[in-house]
């Protein structure tokens, strides 16, 4: 093969590999789904909606919609980052407000919240239907709990007031943003949600992440244990920064809490 060609061949792979990275694989939503066992009397299912770092209402928003209309979920819990670094508010409350599930819908702020603030926040989240959890708690059953903390990296976490409320025994579902704060957690989480990460985004198989933001700590994507505490981290729906992902597919996770067997 001559140097032209070969030259016109590599060209036309990176054309191939830019339009997939830009166009196909950022609105390419993976579902994924993991089982966990609990001491409850029946089953709950919770769908983990991150960083959906909303521009404008458009394909992918109407795609996490269907999912979650197909998904059914007891609940819905947003771990932060909801609007985009140049995003539209007003889109995010029409995407908020047409999300429903029988236990609520919750949400915390991520960095972006802080970032990009907003002084009507908090009447979007209301208007919306939306329980924002800023360092504060809500039962989802007698005996599970979803706790919201502020984003450890822009914000102020306070474990001490979001766990006030939360009772001795009860399962406790941790909603935060940035998952290097599962180190500063402690033993008051069963089990933790996060995002920020975005999975790394653009990923180079078999090597780890080109570049993670700072928040992410040693944390990439999936599931991570301690002792007893365990964390997802979720690769989110939307992108930071650039509006591409390469071998990092945007994620809705779904989790089905089982009554677990004696």
């Amino acid at each position: 093969m001559s140097g032209r060609k070969a030259a016109g061949a590599l060209g036309l792979i990176f054309a191939m590999l830019f339009a997939y990275s830009r166009w196909i694989e950022p609105s390419w939503i993976e579902v994924t789904r993991h089982q966990v066992p609990v001491g409850i009397e029946k089953p709950l299912k919770i769908v983990q909606l991150s960083d959906l770092h909303t521009y404008a209402f458009g394909s992918r928003e109407e795609k996490v919609l269907e999912i979650i209309q197909r998904e059914a979920p007891d609940a819905i819990l947003i771990s932060g980052d909801t609007v985009a670094n140049e995003g539209d508010w007003n889109s995010v409350a029409i995407l908020l407000s047409r999300l429903r599930a029988p236990l609520g819908v919750f949400l915390v702020r991520g960095n972006w919240e802080h970032w990009r603030p907003n002084l009507d926040e908090l009447t979007v989240y209301e208007s919306s239907g939306i329980t924002f959890l800023n360092n504060d708690a809500h039962p989802l059953s007698q005996k599970v709990w979803v706790v919201g903390l502020d984003d450890s990296l822009a914000g102020a976490p306070d474990q001490q007031r979001a766990f006030a409320k939360v009772p001795s025994g009860a399962f406790r579902i941790v909603l935060f943003h940035s998952p290097a704060y599962f180190d500063s957690i402690g033993a008051r989480i069963d089990l933790g949600l996060a995002g920020h990460t975005h999975g790394g985004q653009v990923r180079i198989p078999l090597l780890p992440p080109l570049w993670l933001p700072e928040g992410s700590g040693a944390y990439v994507e999936g599931w991570y244990a301690r002792g007893s505490e365990r964390m997802y981290v979720s690769r989110g729906v939307g992108n930071s920064i650039f509006e591409m992902r390469f071998a990092c597919r945007p994620e809705i996770a779904v989790f089905q809490f089982e009554p677990a067997k004696p």
